[in-house]
């Protein structure tokens, strides 16, 4: 598991973030404060405060699995 920090300042942004990690079979959980949430679904991303930075945990075990998901959140990493 690997954890980065993103930002998804706009709904713009949260939409293109799920269709992003929606191609991956990997988990992946948002942790703001004491709150968890499955990060391919919009409805508890909206739930959150998207001010701040959010940590994304990325489930994915192989190095090169890990390589691919973060060329692909490029755009949100902080």
């Amino acid at each position: 598991m690997k954890t980065v920090k993103i930002s998804l300042n706009s709904i713009d942004k949260v939409k293109s973030f799920v269709n992003d990690i929606t191609k991956f079979d990997y988990d992946f959980d948002l942790v703001s404060g004491r709150y968890v949430i499955d990060a391919k679904s919009i409805m508890g991303i909206f739930s959150l405060d998207l001010s701040k930075p959010i940590d994304l945990n990325i489930h994915a075990e192989k190095e090169e699995e890990l390589n691919s998901v973060m060329d692909a959140l490029k755009m949100y990493l902080i």
